[in-house]
């Protein structure tokens, strides 16, 4: 099944830019989508953006990768297509808010983190869910995830796979403010305003002296993850969890 693209932008008078992406209900992302969101930052920082809201419209942020779609890489590919756009997400100027809703799952829980922060409700739910699909973490979160919430707790997510919900993810630094749902995407607005109202250049010189490795860094990480799961997809363990993932049951591990 094919799931139309729908990614809209818009530029108020304060600077704050807001780029909404829809795919489905569950905003399974491919690198189709990747591209056209790293597009719409690149073009809002052209238009005079000194912040942005990225939201996912309906019922989740985004649900993972999209394992029907057509991106898959040909056997013995360097990459993959969608871990070729990847670092542009993280190669922008501007920061940028995102507003969480429903799920960030596996590479949604990677895209949710290449925003500068997230605004999230007490329903929003996290989590690195590779290894109960039986291979190991994507989309760079082996950098992005530890730099936000430190070893241990990217170490508890990335082992057990759990999902971590709106409360838990504030205390542990996983979003950055957490409101009713139906104000999330006035909240995240509000949040970047508050960033567009600051000096923009010097937002700008402190923003690369935060994360101005952080491209770099991912780009190396996502060369790492590739060759891991690259061998990790060919075990019973990945067909295994796949299949349990798609019949909504346990999976069954014999690690093979």
């Amino acid at each position: 099944m094919t799931l139309e693209l729908v990614v809209e932008t818009e530029l108020d008078s304060a600077h704050v830019g807001t780029v909404t992406f829809e795919r489905g209900p569950h905003n399974y992302f491919n690198a189709d989508l990747l591209t056209a969101l790293t597009d719409a930052f690149d073009d809002l920082s052209a238009r005079g953006a000194r912040a942005i809201v990225l939201y996912g419209a309906g019922r989740h942020f985004c649900a993972g990768a999209d394992f029907a779609g057509n991106d898959t890489a040909a056997p013995g590919a360097a990459s993959s297509p969608i871990y070729e756009v990847v670092p542009r997400l993280f190669e922008r100027t501007v920061p940028v808010v995102a507003a969480t809703r429903g799920a960030s799952i596996g590479g949604g829980l990677g895209l949710a983190l290449a925003a500068d922060f997230r605004v999230a409700t007490a329903k929003s739910r996290f989590a690195a869910n590779f290894s109960r699909l039986g291979f190991s973490q994507g989309f760079a979160l082996s950098v992005t995830l530890p730099r936000l919430i430190g070893l241990q707790r990217t170490s508890d997510l990335l082992y057990t796979g759990r999902t971590v919900y709106g409360d838990e993810a504030l205390q542990m630094g996983l979003c950055d403010r957490l409101v009713d749902d139906e104000k999330l995407l006035d909240e995240a607005r509000s949040y970047a305003s508050e960033i567009a109202a600051a000096a923009p250049l010097a937002v700008a010189a402190i923003r690369q002296r935060l994360h101005g490795d952080l491209a770099d860094a991912v780009r190396e990480a996502l060369q790492r993850d590739w060759k891991d799961q690259t061998s990790l997809k060919l075990t019973a363990d990945f067909r295994e969890g796949i299949a349990a993932a798609r019949e909504r049951r346990v999976p069954r591990f014999v690690g093979e």
